[in-house]
């Protein structure tokens, strides 16, 4: 390489053609030193120096905080180069980040990136009375804090106002947006209620009548959401709306009535020793006092027979019938509306 550039000199610069290869034609700057000792330098090269940036520099690198940054740059030149790195024109740190420089590339390598290491990397490749450069944006990025505070500010029907303030620090990253999240206290599970909202403020519908609710919101960027997030420190309770019923008035219907047998007792033939029922029916209200008859002789109480009602159905049961069971059964209702009765006869046979 040659000695440092004299001073007052004008300097010029020179643009290869592009080349075919998928890397980067970096321009090479030609510095004047005298047209003696340029013929006389470009003369004893065999090659001039020319750096092929990687297509994925040509834009910014994005990493994040704690992952390694390994970039290996090629380059041409011959003899070989002097290969110069610089981080936003100053000398690099040499206790965090390390150089390697071959025959045909340089390779910057950073174990753990941290935030401090973004910025703008200049490589510089130097061969006589010439130089070649190539700039590379680094961007260490981490998750951003959380937003500062977060307040509910209304509360209408089933829905909710929120507004909170922008996070003080955004991860070295352009925020997305916030994640609002709600939370009933009967559960006390958080639910996504909204996502990459833009504004530092959302109306939350669609509410439980009944519940209560917490929110809580992330700030989000690049590198994920925020670790944590503020919580409001009012509840937001959804009233249930005060319901009032108007009923009609109607005139109560008077369902009174005396006893009146529907269904009469039928005369039948009874066996000796065959038990034999009767049976009638009789709708009344109130409910009737039901009175069996044999020849107008009351028969209850008698074990000879067993006499059941429900539900307006009236039964008399004889059992094992003799030669003197024959006669006139009566069946009586009475409530305070009245009476009423019905007959039958019942005969009484030998068996064949």
């Amino acid at each position: 390489a040659s000695g440092p550039e004299p001073r007052g000199r004008a300097s010029t610069q020179s643009t290869a053609p592009p080349p075919t290869s998928p890397h980067h034609s970096v321009p090479v700057r030609l510095v004047q030193r005298g047209e003696a000792q340029l013929k006389t330098a470009q003369a004893r090269l065999k090659q001039h120096p020319k750096i092929w940036l990687p297509r994925a520099l040509r834009q910014t690198y994005i990493r994040k905080v704690g992952d390694t940054v390994n970039l290996l740059i090629p380059f041409q030149g011959k003899p070989k180069p002097q290969a110069i790195w610089t981080h936003d024109g100053c000398a690099l740190d040499t206790s965090r980040v390390s150089v390697r420089n071959g025959e045909r590339d340089s390779i910057l390598f950073i174990r753990e990136a941290q935030r401090a290491d973004s910025g703008r990397y200049q490589l510089t490749v130097q061969l006589g009375g010439l130089e070649a450069t190539a700039t590379i944006d680094i961007l260490v990025i981490e998750r951003p804090g959380p937003p500062q505070s977060i307040r509910l500010v209304d509360v209408w029907g089933s829905s909710a106002t929120l507004e909170w303030t922008p996070p003080q620090d955004v991860g070295n990253a352009a925020l997305l947006g916030y994640t609002v999240q709600k939370a009933d206290t009967k559960s006390g599970l958080w639910f996504t209620v909204l996502e990459r909202c833009r504004r530092a403020s959302c109306t939350v519908p669609n509410l439980i009548v009944g519940n209560s609710y917490a929110f809580r919101v992330f700030a989000e960027n690049q590198c994920g959401l925020s670790e944590n997030a503020p919580v409001t420190a009012d509840l937001a309770h959804i009233q249930k709306a005060a319901t009032v019923y108007k009923t009609k008035s109607f005139a109560q219907r008077d369902f009174s009535e005396a006893p009146k047998f529907t269904q009469p007792l039928a005369d039948c033939t009874a066996v000796i020793g065959y038990n034999t029922q009767l049976f009638c029916c009789v709708r009344a209200s109130p409910k009737p006092k039901i009175i069996w008859l044999k020849n107008k002789m009351d028969i209850q109480g008698n074990p000879k027979y067993r006499a059941l009602t429900h539900l307006g159905i009236c039964s008399l049961e004889i059992r094992k019938p003799g030669p003197f069971d024959g006669g006139i059964y009566t069946c009586k209702a009475v409530n305070p509306l009245g009476e009423a009765s019905v007959d039958c006869r019942v005969d009484v046979k030998a068996p064949n």
